[in-house]
């Protein structure tokens, strides 16, 4: 009963997920790299795009997309809602691909799986290094303080539609670990009878955390903001947006 993260998942995500706003945060992205002058639309990169969702939004707004991810099962459903999208196979800390890109994105806190900061500091600057100079790399991460206090009571559950009339019923648990510093899920789903556990971790990044390993990345620029009016971050934000600028010119 219990699979590995991100494994088993994959058949039911995007039925549990449905009300997930991909397209507010493609919205969101968009007109920020469109204001901060990015050619729009360009070639693109989506990282742990998972089974395609935010993937699906840069297409349908023209990019030329291409989706990068852990899991295989993840992008087997990804494949099927996306036929001709080109998704990869790769680890975030070390992947790399023949091509650069304009803009490369990171959603739903995907990074905040890498648990130690050299790990993030690993990811954010191969992401550095596929973008082309003056790229846009867009990513978010919960905070330390976000995956302390994920969701309130710290549990959701409910039951989903799939298609071909079967239900999936979820009930997803979480605690913080205090002396690890992780917040833990355990995520249990059942389907007609036949269930399953994924544990997955995560580590909060704050603002103060973020920083120093983007400029260690060799970012030149980045802003750090709140969805959806891009205000900085409020002391208390479970959650910010970063944007960050590789830089423009020769050697980039």
């Amino acid at each position: 009963m219990q699979r590995e993260p991100f494994t088993a998942l994959a058949a039911v995500y995007d039925a549990i997920m449905a009300d997930v706003e991909y397209d507010h945060w493609a919205d969101f992205v968009l007109s920020y790299a469109r204001d901060g002058g990015l050619t729009h639309p360009g070639t693109a990169l989506d990282l742990a795009c998972g089974t395609g969702g935010f993937t699906r939004e840069l297409q349908e707004a023209g990019w030329a997309i291409t989706g990068l991810d852990f899991s295989e099962a993840m992008l087997a459903e990804a494949r099927h809602r996306l036929p001709g999208v080109p998704f990869v196979q790769g680890d975030l800390r070390s992947f790399a691909l023949p091509k650069r890109f304009d803009l490369v994105t990171c959603v739903f806190d995907s990074l905040n799986n890498l648990l130690t900061p050299s790990d993030l500091g690993a990811a954010l600057t191969q992401a550095r290094a596929h973008l082309w100079p003056g790229g846009l790399f867009a990513f978010d991460v919960n905070t330390r303080l976000g995956v302390q206090e994920l969701w309130e009571g710290d549990a959701i559950e409910g039951l989903a539609p799939m298609p071909g009339g079967a239900e999936v019923h979820y009930h997803w648990s979480h605690h913080f670990e205090p002396d690890s510093g992780l917040g833990v899920v355990q995520a249990l789903c059942r389907v007609e009878g036949d269930e399953f556990i994924e544990t997955h971790r995560e580590r909060g990044y704050d603002p103060a955390d973020l920083e120093p390993l983007l400029k260690a990345a060799g970012f030149a620029r980045w802003e750090i903001v709140e969805y959806p009016d891009y205000a900085p971050p409020a002391a208390d934000a479970p959650r910010v947006w970063v944007f960050a600028w590789a830089p423009s010119g020769a050697g980039a």
